[in-house]
């Protein structure tokens, strides 16, 4: 889908005040915004993501793309700063005039958060054979649980979002921001494990018995997995064994749509117009989940298109010192002890900001040399508050859309 790009002659009557975007920006994510219809943000939980990814949907609408962000941070505060009463799963307007008041022209971004176990239903009613089944399964007492609460459930449906807004064809780009899991690519890998959780070995001993018998029946199993069961039984009961019977049968007839949604799926991942950015900080520890992230696409076959270094301390190439403070002091026939403890704290906050700048500045170059030097690095520094607005939001962006770290 080509973008639609605004040219700088076309933005004269936008707000340019300070603080807000600059359109001037050609680093290499406002190519990436301009020309991709996915851009997948991945990172560690805490860095930043959500706000990147809102941020780069803000910064696509800036430049004429009509632009999704889909979120999975239940947080309230990403919805006020887009002046949204509450995000839910059916995409929320961004109001055109909080889009006006920092120079975006129409209401050209929309923002969503995830619901899992509403997803999980639409699934379920996509790919039932009958209304018959898709009643069954969502009555099942087990699928009520295991739609809210399953182990990597949420990175399911956020797969299974990201395919239905997308092949919508509303947006010109979808930004996901992914859920903030231990190991933030698992989703990479979700639809082929939904297909492995209702297609396992252990699933089958409770299919070979129920489709025979219509209920969980210990004399159609082997003696073992009997002796198993039957152990099993007293602890659970066996009203519940039926229940886990009934509804992996129900689940079972449904395994034909859950394969081809995962090739589906890894299929739009892995298009030219698909890109992932990994956002980190330049915290020791972030910037070696973010190297584990950039090998986890890299064994996928995909691969960082950017990295987005969150919250950098930067130096400053004015040398302050406390005698000069003092010297400053002494010039205005300021010789007052409150005045000089002032300039001793100041002296030792610009020394220990010195040392932090470079201490990120040595993990930046570790990442680079880790991850190599082809892929753009851009590095938004240590913002003097938080991301709490749609100005703020702004702000960020025009971050983004500075160039790329020099190496």
């Amino acid at each position: 889908m080509a973008a639609r790009v605004r040219r700088d002659e076309d933005m004269s009557d936008y707000n340019t005040e300070p603080g807000l975007l600059a359109w001037s920006g050609d680093g290499p994510l406002v190519e990436l915004v301009c020309s991709r219809r996915v851009l997948v943000v991945v990172g560690a939980g805490g860095v930043g993501k959500t706000s990147v990814a809102a941020s780069l949907a803000l910064l696509a609408a800036a430049h004429g793309r009509r632009s999704l962000v889909l979120t999975i941070d239940p947080a309230r505060r990403l919805a006020s700063s887009l002046g949204i009463e509450r995000l839910a799963d059916a995409p929320s307007e961004v109001p055109a005039a909080r889009l006006a008041a920092v120079g975006v022209g129409g209401a050209l971004l929309h923002a969503a958060m995830l619901e899992q176990k509403r997803t999980f239903d639409e699934v379920v009613a996509r790919y039932a054979t009958d209304a018959a089944t898709c009643e069954r399964v969502m009555g099942n007492k087990l699928y009520q649980e295991l739609s809210t609460r399953l182990a990597g459930g949420q990175e399911y449906a956020a797969m299974e979002k990201l395919h239905e807004v997308v092949t919508g064809g509303r947006y010109d780009l979808v930004v996901l921001d992914t859920p903030p899991t231990a190991n933030a690519v698992d989703f990479l890998e979700a639809p082929q494990k939904m297909v492995a959780l209702v297609d396992g070995p252990a699933i089958q001993i409770f299919l070979r018995s129920y489709e025979r018998a219509g209920r969980f029946s210990f004399g159609l199993l082997t003696r073992g997995s009997a002796f198993v069961f039957r152990r099993l039984a007293r602890f659970v009961g066996g009203a519940f064994l039926d229940d886990v019977a009934a509804f992996f049968g129900d689940m079972h007839a449904l395994l034909g749509g859950f394969r081809q949604r995962a090739a589906t799926v890894a299929a739009l991942l892995h298009e030219p117009a698909s890109a992932f950015i990994v956002v980190c900080t330049a915290e020791p520890r972030a910037s070696q989940e973010a190297i584990a992230l950039a090998d986890r696409l890299q064994a996928s076959e995909l691969r960082p298109a950017a990295f987005v270094i969150n919250r950098m301390h930067t130096a400053s190439t004015h040398a302050v010192s406390e005698e000069q403070l003092l010297e400053a002091l002494r010039a205005q026939s300021i010789d007052d002890p409150c005045a000089r403890a002032a300039a001793t704290l100041l002296a030792r906050s610009w020394t220990e900001t010195q040392s932090m700048a470079a201490a990120d500045a040595a993990t930046l170059a570790q990442l680079r040399q880790r991850c190599g030097s082809e892929v753009p690095y851009v590095v938004v520094p240590l913002l003097s508050g938080d991301v709490h607005d749609l100005e703020a939001l702004a702000e960020l962006a025009r971050r983004l859309a500075a160039p790329a770290q020099a190496p």
